[in-house]
């Protein structure tokens, strides 16, 4: 599956000036509509460059993407795939940008929603500071951030905070015991970090009564532990998605998948980011709808679209994915 321009954005050069249309080779430049990935087509082949607001770009070839049955490995995003809790992640970012301006009824406007999901903490804070707060340092904001999302996280496992804060996808319980019946196993991927991600799953998983979710997925691959003072940090903030690092490392390192049988591999997303993550990978992405996939113009990337979690389940099971 090449990429097409038929809703990506066209550009005449990309964004670090390294290429332009006509120019050695160069086919055709496009973007997702947030513009964090830009495509450079050449006669045969596609090398993709994710941009970076943290200053640290990278250019990855765009491997060809396939399905081959049976289907031996779902992988899955976890917020706005697995779990509805993106207003709840949103609203953290909202409450450090005002907590950053002094403005406690600050909210981020409708625009924003591509560039304040789907990505790196850091990444969604950089583009608010540089949009309503740019005396403010990314330091600062961090530093509020990590102490709000504590705390609510402490609220939400002592029982006393949003109830809606995390509630598993519609269809979600199904479709995941109908994987586990057909043998074919489940990995959960998320750029979100171990303490934010483990309580929103356990959450879910507690709706489902479905005991614990590390017992359920065969590999749970998150973002690792936030770097701090005084502490050893784990998380890769500038390899997160849409770089393909955290699924590649589920299928090949989590699951034993080598590259080579990346066919019988598909990935579910629901966002721009996810989508590019998985393509970069080299798995053939199933978008799923509620996300930014359609505001982000990267219906295009997904080898299949689907509205919901039967939809999904039906082409894994029996429909049309190759």
């Amino acid at each position: 599956m090449s990429i097409s321009e038929r809703d990506l954005a066209s550009l005449e050069r990309t964004a670090d000036d390294r290429f332009h249309v006509g120019a050695d080779g160069v086919r055709a430049i496009t973007a997702t509509g947030d513009r964090r990935v830009e495509w450079v087509t050449f006669a045969g082949h596609t090398l993709a460059c994710v941009r970076s607001s943290m200053g640290y770009p990278a250019y990855y070839p765009v491997h060809p993407v396939r399905v081959e049955r049976p289907v031996e490995a779902v992988l899955m995003d976890l917020d706005g795939t697995t779990v509805h809790s993106e207003s709840f992640w949103m609203s953290m970012i909202e409450q450090t940008t005002a907590t950053v301006l002094g403005q406690p009824s600050f909210t981020v406007d409708g625009d924003d929603l591509p560039h304040v999901s789907g990505h790196s903490v850091s990444e969604h804070l950089q583009y608010c500071l540089a949009k309503y707060a740019p005396q403010a340092t990314l330091e600062e904001a961090r530093a509020h951030y990590f102490s709000i999302v504590r705390r609510e996280m402490r609220e939400i496992l002592e029982g006393r905070g949003r109830a809606d804060a995390f509630l598993p996808a519609e269809g979600l319980k199904e479709f995941l015991l109908a994987l586990k019946e057909m043998n074919v196993r489940i990995a959960l991927v998320t750029s979100g970090l171990y303490e934010k991600a483990y309580p929103a799953i356990v959450a879910a998983f507690r709706a489902m009564e479905m005991g614990r979710p590390e017992d359920f997925y065969d590999v749970i691959i998150t973002a690792g532990f936030p770097l701090g003072e005084g502490a050893a940090g784990t998380m890769g903030e500038l390899s997160l998605k849409p770089h393909p690092w955290l699924y590649a490392e589920a299928a090949r390192v989590g699951l034993g998948i080598p590259f080579e049988r990346r066919h019988q591999v598909v990935g579910i997303e629901d966002s721009s980011a996810g989508i590019c993550a998985l393509r970069l990978a080299g798995f053939a992405p199933i978008g799923i709808a509620g996300g930014n996939i359609e505001q982000s113009g990267a219906r295009e990337l997904c080898h299949v679209y689907c509205q919901d979690f039967t939809e999904v389940l039906d082409l894994i099971q029996r429909g049309p994915l190759s």
